[in-house]
């Protein structure tokens, strides 16, 4: 009888041990969040929130700028986590990419996937997408957390689906200027809401009709552009000093979500040409800033 106790607590023992190596993996293991975004909903809910219509023709979207600072929000509500991607969803006739979503699909950290356009422009299929990829990532464990811009029902299935292999959803919304823009059924399920403001979308979104600087100047060159970053960053430099140089590099190659909104309004200033929706001048004005701001490092 002694001798089955003893192996018994010899087993416990072991399996305690392999308990304590498994937990110890887990908790070197860093968390990961992906940022999932229904285009249709964001372009909807933000040309109604900042232009005051859901007409894209009637306004501009800085995608490439609010993509950043879709990232830098989640850089700051998942702290310790770091990001895989941006799943960005949008539809288009025959699933072929336009100019636009080309340009999205070109930025690093950014997957775009596509549903159909059909004849009346209303979406086909993505709500499907976003579904299929919440859960397998959840299901593989590739994410921990996951970040969803999107407002429709259907999206309900792919928050139940994510969560049932342990991923917590986190449901943003866009601020409505009347009533509602979520489903209710997607607000019970998910994990955390948040909800996104006018302040928020404001430097991304213009309406073409009334966009900064209409009508002035010739459309710059990407180094006239580069050059002007790097102008603003030695300015930028000079303010704040190179310990505020130090927080900011592990951040590259984004800017923090105030930083690149100061850095577009003076830019446009000194350049007397809007940036808005331009997202290779864009580009190019971070690239500016940033080459000046290492060089001095």
């Amino acid at each position: 009888m002694n001798d089955d106790l003893a192996a018994l607590a010899a087993r416990i023992d072991h399996t305690n041990e392999l308990l304590q190596r498994m937990l110890a993996e887990v908790a070197k293991t860093p968390s990961t969040h992906a940022i999932f975004v229904d285009a249709g909903y964001l372009y909807a809910a933000a040309g109604r929130l900042v232009a005051g219509t859901e007409d894209r023709r009637a306004f501009d979207v800085d995608a490439e700028g609010l993509i950043e600072a879709l990232i830098d929000r989640a850089r700051t509500i998942f702290a310790d986590s770091r990001l895989l991607r941006v799943y960005w969803y949008d539809g288009a006739r025959r699933r072929i990419h336009t100019a636009e979503q080309q340009s999205i699909a070109e930025l690093p950290d950014v997957k775009v996937r596509l549903g159909n356009l059909n004849a009346n422009n209303q979406q086909k299929g993505v709500d499907s997408l976003i579904r299929t990829d919440l859960e397998s990532l959840a299901r593989h464990r590739a994410i921990s957390d996951a970040a969803l811009l999107g407002g429709d029902e259907d999206l309900v299935s792919a928050v139940e689906a994510a969560q049932g292999y342990g991923a917590r959803v986190h449901l943003w919304g866009i601020e409505a200027p009347e009533g509602r823009n979520q489903a209710e059924p997607l607000l019970w399920e998910v994990d955390s809401q948040r909800t996104l403001d006018l302040d928020f979308f404001k430097p991304y979104v213009a309406r073409r009709t009334a966009a900064a600087y209409e009508g002035a100047g010739s459309r710059p060159t990407r180094e006239d552009v580069r050059f002007v970053g790097a102008q603003i960053a030695a300015k930028w430099l000079a303010a704040r000093g190179r310990e505020s140089l130090v927080e900011l590099l592990p951040g590259h190659p984004y800017l923090p979500g105030s930083v690149d909104q100061d850095l577009l309004v003076e830019a446009e200033g000194l350049l007397q040409y809007s940036l808005r929706g331009q997202s290779d001048l864009r580009r190019a004005l971070r690239d500016g800033f940033w080459e000046h701001l290492q060089a001095q490092y």
